[in-house]
């Protein structure tokens, strides 16, 4: 029945009769081994022929002859006719147990038996159910086809065939599976796995393309797991930051299988707690449990330290976290949202659709994780904490100190069998001196294999000889005796250390020596495992220990050995990333031997990232002076990255005690409140910068002041203040040579004016800003003024001379590689063949434009998108299109507070409700219109307020 309907026996075809003949027998086969009355087969085979069933009984007959010889047989009974058959031998049923079988196996984790039986099931299927058989004469609407079931075997089949490692099988399965329906995006989505497991990217983008092909006929989207995908096979291997396997990693079987076991389990709650004691192994469980899980989770392995009980550091905030998840998968920084919310949004929406095990480790409290566990079903987390965690987030496994058995034979494998043959007895005291502690019996291991003339009977010595000392602490305390005077100072340093790890020159600088001198000093600490080495030449040291270092005050000339370094390389590497903030950056008059200088861009911006979260934890740590400086440097780097809250938070306890230290900080605070949409309290804080600097008679930092405040104002609907401290910002640049400054003056005086109509006059202000811009090559500036310049052209209705500027502004996006600006240009020029009457030429750049957004976070670029696309959707006739666009335009303008947008949304929304002749809908938003741009002072109130006195409906209506 699984293609066109046969009968076969001893591998001979049994031979069925004419069409009305295999109309009864499929009916029976349907039924099989129930009855069915000669009244029924009468009236599902001929429906409007009741007088047809004297012909039943001999269609049956004909029937039973041949069958003769077979092991099927058709019966009479007091209710009818009843083919008894072994349902085995009925393909349709056969295929549905077989189906069943494999679905128990899967809940038995018996991967490879429920291949087996998908194999045999999907292999039933010869072509489309009973393709040979008119369906309305067997039933019609009340026989249920298994095609739906058909698909999603060979669904599961290649999911399983990935699962167990058979991407070929999976992959030449889905092949043939996407050819019958090139729109089935689940199908698309299992072959692009395939080609990705087999290594072939270039493949799975062209699967990508032929499904969004597909969609695109259909009016739809390719989903969020196959648009990941997508970006994983351009972007090459998983994300996978998982340090490397702990070495001699012993015992805890029981611990572990807890762990696989909630990994392969259906549970809401995907994941596990690992709660314990500093030193029980956490953390190396977790990672010894993600190495043997990996298989599980092809699509990427994430670790993020949280820091929660880690000395002098402060535990990461859920912001931070969120960042460092996105950028291990892969999302750049100008991408990443600068909201929790939208941070975690895109998180989650990242992890959809994939397998991804995620570790989060030294979790300070479940708030602090809530966020960062997957929501995807396929995607798992381990979270190692101090704390005990809470049961309705995970499965809990509280790691106790290890069995006297595992813990000697860890001490055993990390010696080597020769120095405690026979020692079983010595071996088992010195554990339990430890307290069956792994970083403690890992510590006393490297002391022991340092020393190879010590005997463990010396060895246990040196550890009773460590007084009143914690047992669980014994070891580490014996392996700081043996230290000398310079490698004890060192190690209590490194106790102190602000930040998760330090590299050797930063701990050059720390140490007060030079980098072969720190080198061996290190590589010393290292060998007897009181640091470990996270990657080439960057050291921390584990929690546990870190709480032994910092017992004794640090000495406070090291700190500031160490923030001086800091400060300068963080100076020098901020001026080569980001040149043209050069003027606007605080002087810097400290001095560090071990400063490291750079002369490429992108040696600068490695550094930056690499120490980020050092210089982040510095600033907590460090004086007014450094910490200000600290901050003010960074600011770059956060504000390109949309890490405005994560900024914030750093420096909120910093107070700087001059007017000079406090310019800046209040400068870079007020940009940053409003890039979030908090244009109130940013215009406060500028207003607060500008007068320190003119305290201080600063002409660049006055200027630049001026500016923040206008934009804030600008942002408010006070257009006038704007505007006002745009000219005087202008005249300041003036005074101190400032090409570049100049010329934001004079493109944000142009889009004022745009906004009251002036296209003449602003038209002029961004010729002369491109101008500007050109002399002094700042080309991402003059992409934005080129756009803002088309912009004006286009009201003129100069449409050919915007386009050019528009197709500039394109191209310099594309050579800087700025999605934003070259969104921005593509909905731009859209706009321009909207109002030639070129629509198709629109709605093409339109959808140029969706791309080059895609995954950017940018509220002012996504309300432009919609705003635009709405007046081509207006001019095509799609009303319900327009309106949609025009509301979500009105939820943005809501978000962030900008009244512009608002009144963009509102117009547009009434003109469109207006054209569908749902005027009582239409009023709220027109008058909405009329109040915001009457606020705004902007000319078109007064064009609103003549339109709709034109109108006869309920929308000209007072």
């Amino acid at each position: 029945m699984l293609g066109p309907l046969e009968a076969w026996h001893d591998h001979t075809a049994v031979p069925l009769g004419d069409q009305q003949q295999r109309f009864i027998l499929v009916v029976l086969l349907l039924n099989a081994n129930k009855p069915v009355s000669p009244e029924r087969i009468t009236e599902i085979v001929w429906p409007d022929n009741p007088e047809r069933r004297t012909l039943v009984r001999g269609y049956i007959n004909k029937l039973r002859k041949a069958f003769d010889g077979t092991d099927a047989e058709i019966e009479r009974t007091p209710t009818g006719y009843l083919l008894r058959v072994d349902e085995e031998q009925i393909d349709s049923i056969r295929f549905d147990r077989l189906r069943a079988g494999a679905t128990r196996a899967q809940q038995d984790n018996d991967q490879r038996r429920a291949v087996d039986l998908l194999r045999e099931a999907v292999a039933l299927w010869r072509g489309e159910f009973l393709e040979d058989i008119n369906i309305d004469r067997i039933g019609g609407t009340e026989v249920i086809p298994p095609d739906e079931a058909h698909l999603d075997a060979l669904g599961d089949l290649a999911e399983l065939e990935l699962h167990t490692g058979d991407h070929r099988s999976a992959r030449d399965r889905m092949r043939r599976a996407v050819r019958i329906d090139p729109a089935h995006q689940k199908y698309a989505e299992l072959l692009m796995r395939a080609l990705i497991a087999g290594g072939d990217r270039v493949g799975a983008i062209k699967a990508f393309d032929a499904a969004s092909g597909a969609l695109a006929e259909l009016g739809l989207e390719p989903g969020t797991v196959l648009r990941n995908l997508a970006e994983r096979a351009r972007r090459g291997e998983p994300a996978s930051s998982l340090p490397s396997r702990p070495g001699g990693f012993t015992g805890r079987s029981e611990e572990l299988a807890v762990i696989e076991a909630a990994a392969a389990g259906s549970d809401e709650r995907r994941a596990v707690w690992i709660s314990g004691a500093p030193g029980v192994g956490k953390t190396g469980l977790a990672v010894e449990a993600a190495h043997r899980l990996r298989h599980r989770f092809p699509d990427g392995q994430l670790l993020v330290r949280l820091g929660g009980f880690t000395p002098n550091v402060t535990p990461l905030s859920v912001s931070e976290a969120l960042t460092q998840l996105l950028t291990e998968l892969g999302v750049p920084a100008e991408q990443i949202p600068d909201t929790v919310g939208r941070k975690a949004t895109l998180y989650q929406t990242h992890l959809y659709g994939t397998k991804t095990l995620v570790v989060l480790d030294n979790a300070a409290s479940p708030e602090q994780i809530r966020p960062l566990l997957p929501e995807a079903r396929d995607c798992f987390a381990v979270v190692t904490s101090r704390r005990l965690g809470e049961p309705d987030i995970s499965e809990h496994v509280r790691l106790a100190p290890m069995p006297a058995a595992e813990a000697s034979a860890l001490f055993q494998r990390l010696t080597g069998p020769s120095r405690v043959r026979g020692r079983s007895a010595d071996v088992a005291g010195l554990v339990k001196r430890c307290g069956y502690m792994p970083v403690s019996i890992t510590v006393a291991a490297a002391l022991l294999r340092k020393h190879d003339r010590w005997s463990l009977e010396y060895l246990l010595g040196q550890m009773d000889d460590t007084g009143t000392w914690r047992e669980d602490g014994a070891a580490i305390h014996a392996s700081y005796r043996q230290l000398d005077a310079q490698q004890q100072r060192v190690f209590r340093l490194f106790g102190h250390l602000p930040g998760p790890d330090v590299d050797i020159v930063g701990a050059a600088a720390f140490i007060g020596r030079d980098v072969a001198g720190t080198r061996k000093l290190l590589h010393e600490l290292h060998e007897v495992c009181l640091l470990e080495e996270v990657a080439p030449e960057r050291y921390q040291v584990l929690d546990s220990i870190k709480e032994f270092a910092a017992l004794e005050p640090p000495a406070a000339d090291a700190l500031e050995r160490l923030l001086d370094f800091y400060l300068v390389t963080l100076a020098d590497a901020v001026r080569v990333a980001y040149p043209f903030d050069r003027s606007a950056l605080p002087t810097v008059e400290r001095e560090s031997p071990q400063a490291v200088r750079f002369t490429q861009e992108n040696e600068a911006l490695a550094w930056i990232i690499a120490e980020r979260d050092n210089l982040m934890a510095a600033i907590g740590h460090a004086d007014p002076d450094h910490a200000w400086r600290l901050a003010s440097l960074l600011w770059r780097h956060f504000n390109t990255a949309n890490r405005f809250d994560d900024w914030i938070d750093a420096v909120s306890s910093v107070r700087p005690e001059d007017d000079y230290g406090r310019a800046h900080v209040l400068y870079r605070r007020s940009i940053a409140n409003d890039r979030l949409g908090r244009h109130a309290e940013a215009l406060d804080l500028a207003e607060q910068a500008l007068a320190n600097w003119t305290r201080r008679g600063d002409v660049p930092g006055e200027a630049a002041a001026l500016c923040a405040i206008a934009v804030s104002a600008m942002q408010l609907g006070a257009h006038d203040k704007a505007a006002k401290h745009f000219e005087a910002a202008l005249t300041k640049y003036q005074q101190c040579g400032d090409l570049r400054g100049q010329a934001h003056a004079l493109s944000s005086l142009g889009y004022i004016n745009e906004q009251h109509g002036r296209y003449d006059i602003a038209v002029r202000q961004h010729q002369a800003a491109v101008g500007f811009l050109r002399e002094c090559g700042h080309l991402q500036g003059l992409a934005h003024v080129l756009n803002n310049l088309g912009a004006n052209e286009q009201y003129l209705g100069m449409l050919d001379e915007a386009i050019t500027h528009h197709l500039e502004a394109h191209d310099i996006a594309v050579e800087l590689g700025d999605n934003c600006v070259m969104a921005y240009a593509l909905t731009n020029i859209a706009d321009a063949h909207r109002l030639a009457g070129r629509l198709t030429e629109a709605v093409h750049h339109h959808d140029l434009a969706d791309r080059a957004a895609a995954g950017l976070t940018d509220v002012e670029l996504q309300a432009s998108l919609f705003r635009d696309r709405a007046a081509t959707e207006k001019d095509r006739g799609d009303l319900g299109a327009a309106l949609r666009l025009y509301q979500s335009l009105l939820d943005v303008a809501a978000g962030n507070g900008n009244r512009t947008h608002e009144s963009y949304g509102q117009i547009g929304a009434a003109r469109t409700l207006h054209a569908m002749d749902r005027h009582a809908q239409a009023v709220a938003h027109w008058d909405a219109a009329e109040e915001v741009l009457r606020d705004l002072d902007q000319p078109e109130a007064d064009e609103v307020r003549r339109e709709r006195a034109a109108l006869t409906c309920a929308c000209g209506q007072r």
